[in-house]
């Protein structure tokens, strides 16, 4: 009698093993598939990523590239415009100085002076003598004369070498603006 339950405990642990190797197994089967999913996913965005670092940096050394050559500037006449003030005393007179691309952009700038400096005098009269004598006002000034000179050649609302591009705009390619700058030789608010 002794004989059989022994048997019987020995049947036991077997099957027990049993199973608990099974077990053990398909846990460790999904952590490695697990484990392998989730390098798969993430090599693949380091590599969508590294790829976007290549576009950016090939874009960098692209517009340095383009950009070796001296500067060219084309200096505007000194404009004085009324301010957007209550009461309408206050006055600006600003000096402007565009810088362009390359010197083969100052013809074709030239060109459309006329259109550029009554945009540009429009912007400046929007302004409040407090806008302007702060130095964001004066950044954000200049960031929209570029923007204003680059509307007769197309532009406007695209993206400039300065900014940082979201995903939709990079994927639209833009053409070249001759204006990439904007300078101020002098800026006296009255």
């Amino acid at each position: 009698m002794s004989d059989k339950p022994a048997d019987a405990e020995g049947g036991k642990p077997k099957a027990k093993s049993k199973k608990m190797l099974i077990i053990i197994v398909a846990v460790l089967l999904v952590v490695v598939l697990g484990g392998g999913g989730a390098f798969f996913y993430i090599s693949k965005q380091r590599a969508a990523a590294a790829e976007e670092g290549d576009d950016a940096a090939s874009a960098k050394t692209a517009a340095a590239d383009a950009h070796k050559a001296p500067p060219t500037y084309l200096p505007l006449d000194n404009m004085v415009v009324n301010l957007a003030d209550p009461g309408g005393e206050r006055v600006a007179q600003v000096g402007i100085t565009l810088e362009l691309i390359d010197a083969k952009a100052v013809d074709q700038v030239k060109s459309y002076l006329p259109t550029i400096r009554s945009g540009v005098l429009m912007l400046i009269s929007q302004r409040t003598a407090e806008e302007l004598l702060k130095s964001e006002g004066k950044e954000k000034l200049a960031k929209d004369i570029v923007r204003e000179a680059s509307l007769p050649f197309g532009g406007g609302d695209e993206v400039h070498a300065d900014e940082t591009p979201t995903k939709k705009k990079k994927k639209a390619a833009h053409p070249e603006f001759p204006v990439v700058g904007v300078l101020f030789s002098s800026f006296i608010v009255q």
